[in-house]
């Protein structure tokens, strides 16, 4: 068994640590920062299939880059495998929203693009089988802009498995994509997730998404943005989308930012008077509408999220 320096064996400590970070970005006017993240806690095991939720702007995509070497915080402490980060590393790598791959390179071209120092038979080792276990075979010549979306995020995938990474890092990887290609590509990862056992750190705006995924969900605050609460979801995989036990965590993320999860309104108050109907008030996410927070009236009202009778 192999020790670090300092006796620890690499196989128990977590794969990223992050301890009171906190992150700020010039504002229009001297001496007013933008304050966008703050009191940062966070640890991922090796293996773990982490998701980072919470508002739109609220910095999720800001600390994952911090995470990844591209910006440096303000303050804190950040470990990834024992080691502060102080840039982008080839072991660790990002699969963006969308145009990753490389337009001028094939299928197998994009997917060997990280093994260029392997022997030939190497590399056409390792491109056909990450091509096989995305779902490509037959695509292999193929250029980008012959391929749908979904198919081109398979390609990115496929590219940061070959380079057998210690952690990839994920930005909405499925946002772009129409919702069954998004329901899709969420069971294939899961399905290449469970064969490779890949340290996966993942933010996306979507929280059915992540209940789906995650082992574990960090929801954050709305900005200056913290870690609000942490949900563990221990089910089975592939998830049963209709059980309880998955409502349950999907609805406590939602409670957590804030969200009715049955109308989709925002929770921003509890009545206490005889005039309007018990139970808490939720405000229209578009349009800022007020109602008393039941599933019927979201209906009445054609809110986002509000199921149909029956």
């Amino acid at each position: 068994m192999s020790l670090s320096t300092n006796g620890v064996n690499p196989a128990d400590r977590p794969a990223v640590v992050i301890r009171d970070l906190w992150m700020s970005f010039p504002g229009k006017r001297p001496g007013e920062p933008v304050h966008v993240l703050e009191r940062i806690n966070v640890e991922v095991r090796h293996g773990e299939f982490v998701c980072l939720v919470g508002p739109s702007g609220c910095g999720k995509s800001t600390l994952l880059n911090i995470v990844g070497g591209f910006l440096t915080a303000t303050r804190g402490e950040l470990l990834v495998e024992g080691e502060p980060v102080r840039g982008p590393d080839p072991r660790r790598i990002f699969v963006f929203q969308e145009n990753g791959v490389f337009p001028w390179l094939t299928v197998q071209d994009n997917i060997g693009f990280g093994l260029l120092r392997k022997t030939r038979a190497e590399r056409q080792r390792i491109v056909q089988h990450y091509t096989e276990m995305v779902g490509l075979t037959g695509f292999e010549r193929s250029y980008p802009r012959e391929l749908s979306g979904g198919m081109r995020q398979r390609v990115e995938i496929a590219r940061a498995l070959a380079a057998n990474p210690d952690i990839i890092y994920m930005d909405e990887p499925f946002g772009a994509l129409d919702f069954l290609t998004r329901l899709k590509m969420r069971a294939d990862l899961v399905r290449i997730w469970q064969e490779e056992r890949k340290t996966i750190l993942f933010v996306t705006h979507d929280i059915e998404e992540a209940v789906q995924l995650a082992d574990r969900v960090m929801v954050m605050s709305r900005r200056p943005a913290t870690i609000q609460t942490v949900v563990e979801i221990d089910l089975p995989r592939p998830r049963d989308l209709e059980s309880s036990d998955y409502l349950l965590p999907r609805d406590r993320i939602f409670t957590a930012m804030g969200m009715n999860p049955h109308s989709g309104g925002e929770i921003i108050e509890e009545v206490a008077d005889r005039t309007s109907p018990p139970g808490p008030r939720i405000r229209h996410p578009f349009t800022g509408r007020e109602a008393s927070g039941d599933l019927a009236t979201g209906r009445r009202l054609g809110w986002p999220g509000a199921c149909p009778p029956g």
